[in-house]
């Protein structure tokens, strides 16, 4: 999360994690962090092209908005560069972005279902310009909510990267299920991420694809820590966010989140966040989720406690699990 950590010290978590068996990174774009206390919010892209020189797995961003901050062709263009630097690595993760990073711009910011249309044709774009790049060709776009004039990408990989797009709702699911490589969700209780993935299998099949063979991302929040009252304890400093039920999207500040944080009680994560000391209790939620049918999983220990996570997961957590 680089909104809780400097970006060197993110880059070096990434790497001990891939010594203790990890073997891929997602990291947050945030132009603020969620609350003042975090203190963090570096450029995603500077930390993957780091991430990229000083791992060998997977990276991504999960996720960034190509809609207000950053022009979906400037975000194609990052995304390309990152891709022909570290071939078959890299993987483009999209969101419809949250009032806290986008209104930055002083912009309008719009409701759910104009985030949305954005996003999508935001992915449209993005795709047209990766497949017209590979061909050597122009292309250009005139829709409703972007323009781009005619031109290419000069820095482009042999294959484009996979696009990913978030979603939290089934409609959305259904849609990335026809136009996406692949689809990114957060957790939630069970029956709904179930909902999810078969609402996006749904939409791959409308569209003749397989689902089975696109990726299925989860990005699964935690909170370990060596006694459960200090796993609570760093829930509810670090990531009262997971306790909060209620749609945050339209919030723009910290210090926003920071108010509504007080209200957060330890028995908010219940079913929502996982909260506990005992290996053994995140290894079955996390198979859990995998027999869902997620085929790849991204863990965010929300505690500052990442050197004894990453250690103890590493040797008690992952060797047990089952694809």
């Amino acid at each position: 999360m680089l909104e809780q950590f400097p970006p060197s010290d993110a880059v070096s978590y990434a790497e001990l994690a891939e010594r203790h068996g990890f073997r891929g990174v997602m990291a947050t774009d945030h132009f603020q962090p969620w609350l003042p206390s975090l203190g963090q919010a570096s450029h995603v892209w500077s930390v993957l092209g780091a991430l990229g020189a000083r791992t060998s797995g997977d990276l991504g961003p999960g996720v960034t908005t190509p809609t207000f901050r950053t022009h979906p062709a400037v975000v194609a263009q990052a995304s390309a560069t990152l891709a022909s630097m570290y071939p078959g690595r890299h993987w483009l993760g999209i969101g419809s972005g949250e009032a806290l990073n986008e209104h930055v711009v002083g912009e309008y910011w719009p409701e759910a279902h104009e985030r949305i249309a954005r996003m999508f044709e935001a992915v449209e774009l993005i795709r047209k310009l990766f497949t017209a790049s590979i061909a050597g060709r122009e292309v250009r776009h005139h829709g409703p909510h972007f323009r781009m004039e005619t031109t290419r990408l000069w820095t482009m990989p042999p294959e484009a990267p996979p696009v990913l797009v978030a979603t939290a709702g089934p409609v959305t699911a259904r849609r990335a299920g026809k136009v996406a490589d692949g689809l990114i969700t957060t957790g939630a209780p069970v029956d709904r991420l179930a909902a999810l993935l078969a609402r996006f299998g749904e939409g791959a099949r409308e569209a003749g694809r397989d689902a089975e063979r696109m990726p299925r991302v989860l990005q699964l929040h935690l909170s370990w820590a060596a006694t459960d009252e200090e796993a609570m304890r760093n829930a509810l400093t670090e990531w009262p966010i997971g306790g909060m039920r209620f749609s945050r999207s339209d919030l723009r500040s910290p210090f926003e989140f920071e108010q509504l944080a007080r209200t957060v009680r330890p028995e908010d994560f219940e079913g929502r966040m996982l909260v506990s000391a005992d290996p053994d209790h995140h290894r079955a939620h996390i198979q859990r989720h995998l027999d869902l049918g997620f085929d790849r999983i991204y863990l965010h220990n929300v505690g500052r406690n990442q050197e004894e996570f990453l250690e103890v997961f590493g040797r008690d957590v992952l060797p047990g699990l089952r694809a």
